[in-house]
């Protein structure tokens, strides 16, 4: 399999970006410790900041975020926040997103997320069709990535961005052994996304993937 990021570099890489605060660390310690089998579903610091950044450099107030987990990613979206924005946050689990409340709450961005437990699809489809959603992060169940960028980008306004995490899957999206529904789902719409009229997109090697896609 690629080693898409080389531990030599990885340390670099985290050592020539903007640390992440103490509030941050504890979070990444505490899901490690809490779900040792699942920690890998959290976002490196690395691109947190990437996320917070983004988030900025579009000002938006209105942001969506598909895939909860303990809630690092969705502190990192919430604290880039135009003022007065808000984060519509998506998750199926209350165990895990009862970590993230705690830290949001620390954060003081609670009251900039409005979290939803459900299955994402039904939150998604139940919104508005206008288009003024300026940003969102999709980081959940892989199968799911082609429903949930349909339903984002017809709510997307013109200038705002979807950002989609796990592009690469570790390399098994140029392995043709690799023909897992999730790795099948990945590849079906990193294709897709590149031949649609409706964005500009660029995928970058960051982890393990991210695709920055960007609605003409």
């Amino acid at each position: 399999m690629p080693d898409i990021t080389n531990p030599a570099i990885s340390d670099y890489v985290l050592a020539h970006s903007s640390a992440s605060d103490p509030l941050l660390r504890e979070l990444a310690i505490e899901t490690n410790r809490a779900f040792p089998d699942a920690a890998g579903m959290q976002i490196s610091h690395d691109e947190g900041e990437l996320l917070t950044m983004l988030v900025q450099l579009v000002g938006a107030t209105r942001a969506v975020e598909v895939g909860v987990f303990t809630g690092y990613s969705s502190l990192c979206i919430a604290r880039g926040l135009a003022p007065g924005g808000s984060l519509l946050a998506c998750d199926v689990s209350e165990e895990w997103t009862s970590i993230a409340r705690r830290y949001w709450d620390r954060a003081g961005v609670a009251e900039r997320i409005n979290l939803r437990i459900a299955p994402a699809i039904e939150t998604l489809r139940a919104l508005p069709t206008s288009e003024d959603i300026d940003f969102a992060f999709v980081d959940a169940d892989k199968t799911g990535y082609p429903a949930y960028y349909e339903e984002l980008v017809t709510r997307l306004r013109p200038g705002g961005l979807i950002v989609l995490d796990n592009v690469l899957r570790g390399g098994r999206v140029i392995d043709p052994t690799a023909t897992g529904e999730a790795d099948l789902a990945i590849r079906e719409i990193n294709d897709r996304v590149v031949a649609d009229p409706r964005v500009s997109v660029v995928m970058l090697p960051v982890r393990d993937g991210v695709t920055l896609i960007r609605k003409s």
